[in-house]
């Protein structure tokens, strides 16, 4: 900061925010303005064979600028983060740190955790990984991450993430005491419920989207054919999935579009060629 032009506005694409704008605060200048940003865009792939044009396409990007950072400093990274294609939004960096802890920073741990307790089981006699299923690889993908960009997040983060897993223990030790009773029903119903609410999408999109479902048959080709017959009608699909996919018995396809009525246009345009489609 101190070494760049008067009137420059300074900002970083890290996964904490507290350490670093309370830093910027202290050996910054009158002048210099930081606002920290967070883009929520990536994956556990790095270098540049992992590289995505569209990578901060309709992402969310968190900025958190101290309080003494003027608005229209402000201004121009909210511009900047639109020119970009991401939505920008704003809130103070504790506050980000405390939810990010919950939504992305505890999530790796627990990943870490259970793939590190089924390694050591599989040492026995191979079974548990040979078992390991779709759900086992969906819920622990994020294990495969690189511990040397966790080891600063960890570092820079340490009291919410201690603090979220203390309190994910105690959730743990809620559900490990009702295993053997029907009470633990209410703890599905209530994760099913806020589950289904969460938007439906991979990039932090701010508006909810319209969903479709269809049933194919596992075989080559029948994505492209879905997304070409869409495409050739001038209907995007902003997100797709497939879910439960077992092979040779085909599986689920879940699509997600920014409007109703590209929703709508998708499931007539593919029911009319065959398939299986609905509304979700």
């Amino acid at each position: 900061i101190q070494a760049v032009p008067r009137g420059c506005v300074v900002s970083d694409v890290g996964s904490t925010k507290r350490a670093l704008v309370e830093r910027a605060d202290v050996i910054g200048r009158s002048d210099v303005h930081f606002v920290g940003g967070h883009p929520m865009a990536g994956s556990e792939k790095s270098g540049v064979g992992a590289a995505d044009p569209f990578l901060f396409e309709n992402a969310l990007y968190v900025l958190t600028p101290a309080a003494r950072v003027p608005d229209s400093s402000v201004n121009e990274m909210v511009d900047l983060v639109r020119c970009l294609g991401s939505r920008p939004m704003l809130m103070d960096a504790e506050t980000h740190d405390r939810v990010a802890a919950a939504v992305s920073h505890v999530p790796q741990m627990i990943a870490t955790a259970l793939v590190n307790l089924v390694g050591r089981l599989n040492e026995a006699d191979g079974l548990p990984l040979q078992m390991a299923a779709g759900g086992f690889r969906d819920l622990t993908r994020i294990a495969s991450s690189p511990f040397a960009m966790w080891r600063d997040i960890c570092q820079t983060n340490t009291v919410p993430i201690r603090e979220m897993l203390d309190a994910y223990i105690g959730e743990l030790t809620a559900v490990r005491n009702k295993v053997d009773q029907e009470a633990l029903a209410d703890n599905f119903t209530y994760a099913n419920e806020i589950r289904n609410g969460i938007p439906k999408d991979s990039k932090g999109f701010l508006h909810p989207l319209h969903e479709v479902m269809l049933v194919a048959e596992d075989k080559p080709g029948v994505i492209a054919d879905v997304a070409t017959r869409l495409a050739q009608a001038n209907v995007n699909i902003e997100d797709i999935e497939v879910l439960k996919v077992r092979e040779g018995e085909g599986g689920t396809i879940r699509m997600g579009f920014g409007k109703q009525a590209d929703a709508e246009q998708a499931v007539d345009i593919l029911n009319g060629v065959g398939y299986q489609v609905r509304l979700r």
